[in-house]
């Protein structure tokens, strides 16, 4: 359901030894300025391309287990010092309204937490919280393009208006699974947000989060699942 919003813009300057570093800008109709994240990640694509023997793509360690991919999963996890519940807070603070997706994104070189708010004027905005210290970057309006964009606005609110489980609270609730890096609304399926934690070794795991017991219970439709369904005391 989530659109994907432009919002960044990345820019770089060669280092000596062939090196890039990057800085997030983050601009919208509420910001004035540009505002960096505070959380750097690592860039390895001159060590992606140099173990890519094979040409296909991947690097040796990912052809053979998927090592690389949760040891990246793992670092930007350790990373956001901010939770997904304390940044959806943190949105809502800055755009008054109702947070219906949160998302750690790997901005270049950068982390940023994107949350997705519905305002009571019937937009929606994207508003950039720092998973570092929790200050909000910017904002940026987005409006629907199309019909398919205001139906998903709309299913959104349908879903929503009789949940009395929010996306913070969603978030919570998944947290005894991991750290959460997305939550988002499932308003295709049985309404329920959809929350995705990654583990201490880097394991991406798929939840669906009731949105009026908060019951956490693994993803069905996910090929990797947690077997434990639930998070009652």
């Amino acid at each position: 359901m989530k659109r994907n919003i432009v919002i960044a813009t990345i820019a770089a300057a060669a280092l000596v030894g062939g090196g890039t570093a990057t800085a997030l800008a983050v601009t919208g109709d509420d910001d004035a300025g540009v505002k960096q994240s505070s959380v750097r990640v690592a860039d390895d694509d001159r060590t992606d391309d140099r173990d890519d023997r094979d040409g296909d793509g991947t690097d040796r360690a990912e052809d053979r287990d998927g090592t690389d991919d949760r040891a990246e999963n793992a670092a930007e996890a350790k990373a956001a010092k901010v939770t997904a519940a304390d940044a959806i807070t943190a949105a809502l603070k800055s755009v008054r309204g109702t947070a219906v997706s949160a998302e750690l994104d790997d901005e270049g070189s950068s982390l940023v937490w994107d949350v997705d708010v519905l305002t009571q004027g019937g937009n929606r905005h994207s508003v950039q919280v720092d998973p570092g210290n929790g200050k909000v970057l910017g904002s940026h309006a987005d409006t629907a393009d199309d019909a398919d964009d205001a139906a998903d606005d709309s299913r959104a609110r349908a879903a929503l208006k009789d949940a009395s489980v929010t996306a913070a609270e969603a978030a919570e609730a998944a947290a005894a699974k991991g750290t959460v890096v997305s939550v988002d609304l499932d308003d295709d399926r049985a309404a329920g947000w959809e929350a995705e934690t990654t583990g201490a070794d880097g394991t991406e795991r798929d939840w669906t989060v009731d949105l009026r017991t908060a019951k956490v219970t693994a993803d069905a439709s996910a090929p990797d699942t947690d077997t434990d369904t639930d998070t009652d005391d």
